[in-house]
């Protein structure tokens, strides 16, 4: 049997990488010229600054590269919503204790919280209640047969 490799964690990007995959998600792919082009900051980024910091992505499995003629062509490994993901769980172990009840709280002791972010709030704890329910139903019947 083949060995199953388990999957590293992704470090977390830093803001200079998470630049660069913004760009690339919005890209998808591209040359160090095309990112630059894309970056869309004036002056853009210095190219040597950017290929060094695609290396080190590299190698933190961030992104991947094939070569095209002359050029890299560089795509990420890592998708909006996975960064987005750790980086929330890296904040709640950090400054959260690791409770998202404590987040929570936090985020609802803002005076600055509309009416209306606080319809979103309860109609997501709402569905996720919902869907929590459905799958424990779903696991009872799976044990019953």
């Amino acid at each position: 049997m083949g060995k199953i490799r388990q999957r590293k964690k992704a470090a977390l990007p830093t803001p200079g990488e998470f630049r660069l995959l913004q760009v690339l998600w919005r890209i998808r792919e591209g040359t160090i010229d095309d990112i630059l082009k894309a970056s869309g900051e004036d002056p853009p980024p210095n190219y040597k600054t950017v290929q060094t910091l695609l290396r080190i992505m590299e190698r933190k499995g961030q992104v991947d590269h094939k070569q095209q003629g002359r050029a890299f062509l560089f795509r990420p490994l890592v998708g909006r919503g996975d960064v987005h993901r750790s980086s929330f769980r890296d904040v709640v172990a950090k400054y959260f204790t690791g409770s998202r009840t404590e987040l929570l709280m936090e985020l609802l002791s803002d005076e600055h919280i509309s009416r209306e972010e606080l319809r979103q709030l309860e109609g997501l704890i709402r569905n996720r209640r919902k869907e929590q329910d459905r799958a424990r139903d779903q696991a009872e019947e799976g044990r019953l047969e």
